[in-house]
């Protein structure tokens, strides 16, 4: 049995530092989004788009969210965007403490588009500087 994969990655934009945790399972992934420190935020569940179905397959991603109510449009697009692009289920949360959900979007798929490289990427030889044990 393998275990999760687990990626941490931040960026500063604005002055503001945004950190983004990724877990990723064999079928689902969850990233949580947040500026400052890591939080909890509102949070989005997405299924990918199903496959095998002609027209039908062209069809998105279906979201909803499952806790929160003040960066709902974030969550679920972003839950949508990754459940899309990895076919897993994907829980998204977004927790912005002072910038508006408007402004931070490209910023936070920015750092979504970094993990998401970063997973596919093969594991470097470095050793990880915070470590999960299982």
């Amino acid at each position: 049995m393998s275990s999760p994969k687990v990626v941490k990655e931040e960026i500063v934009e604005r002055n503001t530092r945004f950190l983004a945790v990724f877990v990723e399972t064999k079928n689902a992934c969850l990233i949580l989004l947040s500026e400052s420190e890591d939080y909890l935020g509102t949070l989005a569940i997405a299924v990918p788009p199903p496959k095998g179905l002609g027209e039908i397959a062209a069809a998105p991603a279906t979201s909803s969210i499952l806790l929160g109510d003040r960066n709902i449009i974030t969550a679920r697009m972003f839950a949508e965007h990754v459940a899309t692009n990895t076919n897993k289920i994907a829980l998204v949360s977004v927790y912005l403490r002072t910038i508006n959900e408007a402004e931070a979007r490209p910023i936070l798929l920015k750092l979504i588009e970094k993990i998401i490289k970063n997973r596919q990427s093969p594991p470097s030889s470095q050793p990880e500087k915070e470590g999960v044990s299982a």
